[in-house]
């Protein structure tokens, strides 16, 4: 942004307004400097604005071919394989070189294609979910995507929103604000639109709030001051760059990697001075120890994980899971516990009026559902009344038959204390025809109990009787107020209890089945809910939820973080929470290394969503709820949400088989070749082609993401075990090795074969052991008996393995270094190839059957992470400025 247009926006300031100068002045003050009002801008203005400054966006999710192809040619892979062909061209081998580019573009081109589809998959996820803030155009409220705003917007914020920029406050109610995003505390600031005086910190402008913040209780309404990169948020999201931190299963890769870098330089440092101590020539030595190098090493793992990715994105589409981040999904396998809330996941969702019940005498059922009516925050004073965005069993009182014989004007509202979490109740200040001013409170029976005098033992009777019964109940209680003019929380004292509110949310009908399919999969599904312990406990038990225990939140209060952390192991319903103490509940599962996914849909869910591992919402849910998740269901139901857990143990599952499957016969292989380079006079494979072999083998493999799997590796996450790859390939490579030593014995002792045809003899060898290895090893059980590969991969396998028979038989057999094959050596192989298959299934059976130790879980969940986390909801489409 240029000087003039900075003063131009700016206005009457004449620089651009920090944050620090908004907080010494008044809101009207700010107001001023940005030429805006308490109505708002114009929406022309706005749209002017929006042009000079920019989206308030901190990131572009929109793919690009040429960062894709650039990620692929930084690979160390790619570089290897570009040395190597610069090699063989300065020393004139033009087919070794024709070879190594031919196996380079495609290498190139297959990694490029499978990734920018994921990457365009990720885009258009990412573009079906709009993040909204409500704000003041034109001085009536708008809903706009949180990259429209502008400085000098006038927006609306409430529980549970992430704060959009950096806002100074015009008028506040009883906020708090979460700022451990910015400045690591872990308790809520206070907030107020008073001015600040003298030098303040971040930490200590109480009049600010900064854009990526949680407010955790309250409302507000504010300007924004700075949008995007200028925001303070925004400087530090900026300064980490686009590079996303790194999952569990990233890591996993990564170690993985070491792994094979490891083995690969031991092995061609070996190689390479062993034929340099034999004569070789030093740049046959070098070529051959670089194709080693590349041969031993998985050339298209990054091509079958975004492919794996992107097939499971689609696969939950269909499914009614939407995946905002691909990565996700991996994160949605791993889970291993639920916590969720009862209403609408355990139970319909439908909550009807059933009954009121008074208490005292003289007080009969439609005068309690009146003063019922009268205690929510619908505004009934101009005759028709809307229930859009009220609480369901507000909503459901209305929408009752009894509530239309309301008559309006004989309860005239004169204030009102809305309803929070922490005092759980609403109360309000009504006047009669006659003007007899009463005070009205409505809200959980325990919170309201506890302000009545004289509750009749009855009464307590009447309301356990429904508890038991599983209903929802809610408590109205009154008393005069004499002649006032407004009521504070201070006047919630003294009541008379009038009566209950009776309401009935049914259990889901097929909740109970979803329950079971989630305990097969090793998740312990945790209820945190707003409601009663005893109708929590009822509605689990209708469902055949064995129940741990049970906590409320008073009794979450008293404990200690190492406390609450011991009990909430065991204990599965959480009764009476508030969102903070939902969130806190999240956070110390989290810390016992558990992998944690919470589902919700209400505003007082965002804070619980902000901390879980996994932030599930649903299509109807409030956006607070929808822009903390990760992962929105289109359906609310478990069900369809074992199915996302199952796609993504399924993608980690076909993931392994690739990666155990291609270092065990890479590695096998390229001990092979390290062997016979020693011992025999030439090189048992040109540099060619054994990257030709490992592309071949490689491409059948991209068949894997579409793979099935058998139905014992979806019952419990797993996870990345770096000890037991190596076991793996220490075990079955040497297998390998010993049937390509047996087919080097046959190719010198019997055939007599010389170079060409000793390559082309192995060549066909390794492509048919290696390819056909995959029906043993993609399953613990006995394959094709009792697990079937999919028809992708099967075909796709008996292509290569025709392909590699065919090469070295084809016109362009003298291209690559090959020579003809006597028709006895194919019976041999066949042979071969059985024996082989059987002793690998000897093997595997031994393997599996002992027991592997898996390594523990760590979660690696920090401030980079949510940083990153919360900048994905500022992201655009297009390129940044």
């Amino acid at each position: 942004m240029s000087v003039p247009e900075a003063t131009e926006l700016h206005g009457a300031a004449g620089l651009p307004l920090s944050m620090v100068n908004a907080a010494h002045r008044s809101g009207g003050e700010v107001l001023e400097d940005l030429n805006t009002s308490e109505q708002g801008l114009s929406s022309g203005e706005a749209a002017r604005r929006l042009a000079v400054v920019g989206p308030n966006a901190l990131r572009s999710h929109k793919a690009s071919p040429w960062t894709v192809l650039g990620r692929q040619l930084r690979s160390p892979i790619l570089i290897l394989l570009i040395i190597t062909a610069g090699l063989s061209v300065f020393l004139g081998d033009a087919t070794n070189s024709v070879v190594i580019g031919v196996i380079l573009v495609v290498s190139v081109g297959l990694g490029f294609s499978n990734e920018f589809r994921a990457e365009r998959a990720a885009e258009a996820l990412h573009s079906r979910v709009r993040h909204s803030v409500v704000v003041l155009r034109d001085g009536q409220a708008h809903q706009i995507d949180v990259v429209e705003l502008v400085p000098g917007d006038v927006v609306k914020l409430s529980l549970g929103t992430v704060v959009p920029a950096d806002i100074r406050l015009l008028v506040s109610e009883e906020l708090l604000c979460d700022e451990s995003i910015l400045t690591g505390e872990s308790l809520p600031a206070d907030k107020g639109p008073a001015a600040i005086t003298g030098d303040a910190s971040l930490g200590d402008l109480a009049c600010s709030l900064f854009m990526g913040t949680v407010i955790q209780s309250g409302s507000c309404t504010g300007v924004v001051v700075a949008t995007g990169g200028r925001a303070e948020f925004g400087r530090i999201a900026l300064g980490l760059g686009e590079h996303q931190p790194q999952t569990e299963f990233q890591l996993g890769l990564k170690h993985f990697s070491y792994l094979l870098l490891q083995v690969a330089v031991v092995l061609t440092t070996l190689i390479f001075i062993a034929n340099l101590l034999l004569g070789r020539p030093l740049i046959d030595s070098l070529l051959f120890s670089l194709a080693i190098a590349v041969g031993i090493t998985p050339q298209l793992l990054p091509a079958v994980v975004s492919t794996c990715l992107a097939a499971g994105t689609r696969a939950l589409a269909k499914r009614k899971v939407l995946v905002k981040r691909l990565i996700c999904i991996e994160d949605l396998g791993d889970m291993d516990v639920l916590v969720t809330d009862k209403t609408g996941t355990l139970t319909e969702g439908r909550i009807s009026f059933m009954a009121a019940l008074p208490a005292r005498s003289g007080l009969c059922a439609e005068g309690l559902i009146a003063l019922g009516l009268v205690a929510t925050e619908v505004d009934y004073s101009h005759g028709a009344v809307s229930t859009v965005g009220q609480n369901a069993l507000d909503a459901a009182l209305w929408d009752s038959p009894q509530a239309r014989d309301f008559a309006p004007e004989s309860q005239r509202r004169m204030g009102i204390i809305p309803f929070d979490h922490q005092r759980r109740r609403t109360s309000v200040l009504v006047a009669d025809a006659s003007g007899h001013q009463q005070i009205v409170t409505k809200g959980s029976p325990e919170d309201v109990l506890r302000l009545c005098r004289d509750v009749p033992p009855e009464a307590m009777a009447l309301l356990d009787e429904q508890y038991d019964a599983g209903s929802r109940v809610i408590a109205v209680a009154t008393r005069d107020a004499g002649v006032v003019d407004r009521i504070v929380p201070a006047d919630e004292q003294g009541l008379v209890l009038a009566g209950f509110l009776v309401f009935l949310d049914k259990p889901k009908a097929n909740a109970d089945k979803s329950l079971v399919e989630l305990a097969t999969l090793g998740i312990a599904v945790k209820v945190a809910t707003g409601d009663n312990a005893r109708v929590a406990e009822k509605v689990c038990r209708d469902l055949g939820l064995v129940s741990g225990g049970t906590l409320t939140g008073v009794q979450m209060d008293a404990m200690t973080d190492p406390e609450l952390g011991e009990a909430a192991r065991e204990t599965s319903i959480f009764a009476r929470v508030s969102p903070e103490q939902k969130a806190r509940l999240i956070k110390l599962l989290r810390q016992q290394g558990r992998a944690v996914a919470f589902l919700g849909d209400g505003v007082n869910d965002a804070l619980a969503l902000h901390q879980a591992d996994v932030g599930i919402s649903v299509e109807s849910a409030t956006d607070v709820a929808k822009d903390a998740a990760d992962i929105v269901l289109m359906d609310k139901d478990l069900g369809v949400l074992a199915e996302g857990v199952r796609e993504g143990r399924r993608i980690f599952a076909n993931t392994i088989k690739y990666v155990l499957m291609g270092t065990s016969s890479n590695f096998g292989n390229m001990f092979s070749a390290a062997v016979a380079s020693v011992v025999l006079s030439f090189l048992p494979m040109l540099p060619g082609q054994i990257l030709l072999n490992n592309l071949l083998y490689d491409t059948g493999q991209l068949a894997i993401p579409g793979d099935k799997v058998d139905k014992e590796q979806l019952l419990a996450p797993s996870h990345w075990d770096i000890a037991f790859i190596r076991r793996f390939m220490l075990l079955f490579g040497p297998i390998s090795s010993i049937f390509d030593f047996a087919t080097f014995a046959l190719m010198i002792f019997a055939f007599h074969a010389v170079p060409g045809e000793f390559r082309a003899g192995w060549f066909i060898e390794s492509i048919a052991t290696q390819t056909l290895i995959i029906f043993a090893i993609r399953t613990r059980r006995v394959p094709f008996f009792r697990s079937r590969p999919s028809a992708g991969l099967l075909w796709a396998s008996l292509g290569v393995v025709t392909l590699g028979i065919y090469l070295p038989l084809s016109p362009l057999r003298g291209v690559l270094g090959f020579d003809p094959l006597p028709v006895p050596f194919f019976l041999a192989l066949l042979a071969m190839t059985v024996v082989y298959l059987v002793l690998v299934e000897f093997a595997k059976q031994w393997f599996f059957s002992r027991p592997v130790q898996q390594q523990p879980t760590v979660r690696r969940r920090g401030r980079v992470h949510h940083i990153h986390r919360t900048a994905a909801r500022f992201s655009v489409p297009q390129r940044l400025r």
